[in-house]
């Protein structure tokens, strides 16, 4: 019998966004067995802080670059071949997509209306987030317009 690992791993993660149109959209990325959608996500690089090596992951995995929000958006839980991750998450308002990106082979990306976002997306506690969120997204959005 295996011993159950208790010791949670943390992560960071950004949840994407842009006005198109007058509305405010999210970018999913798929997994890379592109089996569901989610959010990038991954481990925090040693030297970076949680907003700084959430940006990478979001070029890495998603080919998004923009200037992370640093206020913490929340953060949620899920578990993955017996172990436990905490995603500490933020809000990237998208500056630049790129059309190449380092898993650019492995995912696909699929922008959506925040609601039908959290609809979809793999995982209950990501879901609440992004249902909880919707408001604050639409106000950063509104002030990066009045920003410009």
């Amino acid at each position: 019998m295996r011993k159950k690992n208790n010791k949670i791993c943390k992560q960071s993660g950004v949840i994407p966004y842009r006005l198109c149109d007058g509305k405010v959209e999210v970018l999913l990325i798929t997994s890379r067995k592109r089996q569901s959608l989610v959010i990038p996500k991954g481990g925090i690089c040693k030297g970076m802080t949680l907003p700084d090596s959430a940006a990478k992951e979001a070029w890495e995995e998603a080919g998004v670059i923009g200037q992370v929000n640093t206020q913490k958006l929340g953060d949620y839980k899920y578990r993955k071949r017996g172990n436990i991750y905490q995603v500490h998450l933020f809000w990237l308002p998208v500056e630049k997509i790129l059309e190449d990106w380092p898993e650019a082979n492995q995912r696909e990306r699929i922008w959506l209306d925040i609601n039908h976002a959290a609809i979809i997306v793999k995982g209950n506690s990501l879901k609440k987030i992004l249902q909880n969120s919707q408001e604050q997204v639409r106000f950063l959005a509104a002030g990066a317009i009045r920003n410009r």
